[in-house]
């Protein structure tokens, strides 16, 4: 706008960006009410500044997360995002235009330079809100839900307004009179009180969920005190749960990676964030109302495979384990959550120490004991003391062992790490297990032994769920061993191999190379790596009975089998276990891949 504004001009323009403001602020104080009104997360502290800061450029300035995991849609949403910081100095001067103060000129110096730049931006955001409006409202992946969002395709054309209006002012070079000038001042006011009433209240709030992160994949909460026994009613929803779950914008990105989603399962990450919310804007922070209800169902709950798959999507910080986990420990540790497989895997756990409930150490007499002397402490674990394929496995590892001159032992009392009832919400039993392994652990001096595991679950309880209680050993998965010793091994005998992730291996570890490296370049499922589809055993729910709708180990097992290979090669007995008793109901006229594990394949090249 070129002409000088006259007063009631002035005056029109000052109440509607305080009615403007008025209405994003009476929309936005209550949810920050809400949070602040939030109990204090026990054990939470915002340590570890370059690292939130570094996390805050990579995946909020950046987007990269956001076009990594998406790249076409992911690359749009970035667009418009980079498009509004790009959008701060023009939106600045522009309203100063209106009070007859502009301070950025169109025809020379830096705002020449800055417009410009603008205009490119405006450009490829005009073009990236219109793609997204298409994917939403005519596409409609089914990931993004069934209802269709009024307000987000009022909030898109608002956008798609701005950007039209900005750039026709700019190619007059400022002179878009005063029509334009007013279509996108209305535009941005009516734009602003919108937001907080719809998922775009993520514009205001992810980029402080993004950096306020818990630190660690599914960092699970300790609880605090004698009477904190996890999610159980609002009182328990703490500040970093309703910061989160407000963030949420329900993209679907959780769900679409989500293997109870994709089996029929009534479990849906997105609708647990959203239930969350839904539940604090009706009952508040501070109430009594039981959690799993009305919102949050208990079945859906403990549907969850606690593969991360969720966590690991999600574009803006929402954590969605510790939360699964919590609402399971305030059903577990309150007795509310009545099951008879969960019950029997407990007492097994709390009488016999491990999850089979058998008695005699199983398969742990065959190997020497652990004096303090060798080089390891091998971790048979409950698979590899009581299930027939694990100790198939450590037989393969004790082989491999032997030929690299590698001394070990085992603990003449071990017991379950606890990871089923860590997943499962019995902090009570997942205690005891923790402790008394420690104890066992701690006989040879105040450091603890090297520890080697052929199971991710093990080794991820070990490294970090044990720290509540005490120094945690030095542990590593024998795929890192063997990665670690590979010049020392045969080289890869050329099998036709295709190598699945362990969801505790992969996203919780970050363990994806070395297994590769051992096996010589397999080949890869059209889902691996950090998209790895679970075999679904993880989160206690080996132990829990029958599945309704698909089973997850046939579906991924399915996937293995369709690359053609003749191998199925992974990391982890509970993979093993889950793939053997899919594979079994695969039907097909050719024959079915064998199974095995990544070091069972290095024992056979040894002879």
């Amino acid at each position: 706008m070129t002409e000088t504004p006259s007063t009631p001009e002035i005056v029109l323009l000052t109440f509607v960006l305080l009615a403007s403001a008025g209405g994003f602020f009476w929309r936005f104080g209550p949810i920050l009410k809400i949070i602040a009104a939030a109990k204090a997360e026990p054990g939470y502290s915002l340590r570890d500044w370059p690292r939130r800061i570094g996390r805050f450029v990579w995946e909020v300035m950046l987007q990269a997360k956001v076009v990594r995991e998406r790249p076409l849609p992911g690359l749009a949403h970035a667009f418009v995002f980079w498009g509004f910081c790009a959008f701060g100095l023009v939106t600045l001067d522009h309203v100063a235009r209106g009070y007859g103060g502009g301070f950025l000129a169109h025809t020379h110096g830096f705002g020449r330079v800055y417009f410009a730049i603008a205009a490119a931006f405006a450009a490829a955001t005009a073009i990236s809100i219109a793609g997204l409006f298409w994917r939403r409202f005519v596409v409609r992946p089914k990931w993004l839900g069934e209802q269709v969002s009024v307000e987000s395709g009022i909030i898109a054309g608002l956008i798609f307004v701005l950007m039209l209006t900005y750039l026709w002012d700019w190619w007059l070079g400022g002179a878009g009179g005063k029509e334009n000038w007013w279509a996108h001042t209305l535009a941005l006011a009516i734009f602003l009180p919108l937001i907080p009433h719809t998922k775009h209240l993520h514009l205001v709030l992810s980029p402080v969920a993004v950096a306020a992160m818990r630190e660690g994949f599914s960092a699970i909460p300790p609880l605090e005190g004698e009477e904190d026994f996890g999610l159980v009613t609002g009182k328990d929803l703490t500040q970093v749960v309703a910061l989160q779950a407000f963030s949420c914008v329900e993209c679907g990105r959780c769900t679409e990676h989500c293997p109870a989603a994709n089996t029929g399962k009534e479990l849906n990450p997105k609708a647990i964030a959203m239930g969350a919310r839904e539940y604090l804007k009706e009952f508040g922070p501070g109430s009594e109302e039981p959690l799993l209800g009305k919102h949050l169902s208990e079945k859906a709950v403990f549907q969850c495979t606690t593969c991360g798959a969720c966590e690991y999507q999600c574009p803006v910080g929402v954590q969605h384990l510790p939360l699964i986990v919590g609402l399971r420990r305030g059903a577990v540790n309150t007795g509310s959550w009545e099951d008879d497989y969960g019950a029997k895997l407990f007492r097994n756990l709390e009488r016999q120490g491990n999850v089979m409930g058998l008695s005699g150490g199983g398969g742990a007499k065959s190997y020497p004991l652990f004096d303090g002397t060798q080089e390891y402490c091998l971790w048979l674990g409950c698979m590899g003391q009581f299930d027939a394929r694990g100790r198939e496995i450590v037989e393969a590892l004790v082989k491999v062992m032997g030929h690299l001159g590698v001394s070990y032992g085992v603990l003449k009392k071990e017991k379950c790490t606890g990871d089923p009832a860590r997943r499962l919400g019995n902090d009570l039993a997942f205690g005891e297990l923790a402790q008394a392994n420690l104890e066992s652990l701690s006989k040879w001096g105040e450091r603890p032994p090297k520890v080697i595991s052929i199971c991710p679950h093990c080794v991820r309880t070990m490294a970090v769920d044990w720290r509540e209680y005490g120094a945690t050993p030095q542990v590593e998965h024998h795929t890192q061993f063997l990665a670690r010793h590979a010049p020392r091994l045969p080289k890869p005998d050329g099998r036709d191999v295709v190598y699945h992730d362990p969801c505790y291996l992969g996203r919780y570890q970050g363990i994806y190379d070395e297994p590769r490296q051992v096996l010589g370049g397999p080949r890869e499922a059209e889902r691996n790596r950090e998209r790895s589809f679970c075999c679904g055993a993880g989160g206690g729910l080996a132990f829990l009975g029958e599945e309704e709708g698909m089973r997850v180990n046939e579906t991924r097992a399915r996937e293995l089998a369709a690359t053609g290979a003749a191998v199925i090669a992974t990391g982890c007995p509970f993979c093993q276990t889950m793939f053997q008793a899919a594979l079994t109901q695969i039907e097909g006229t050719g024959p079915k891949p064998q199974l095995k594990d990544v070091v069972e394949l290095v024992a056979e090249r040894l002879g």
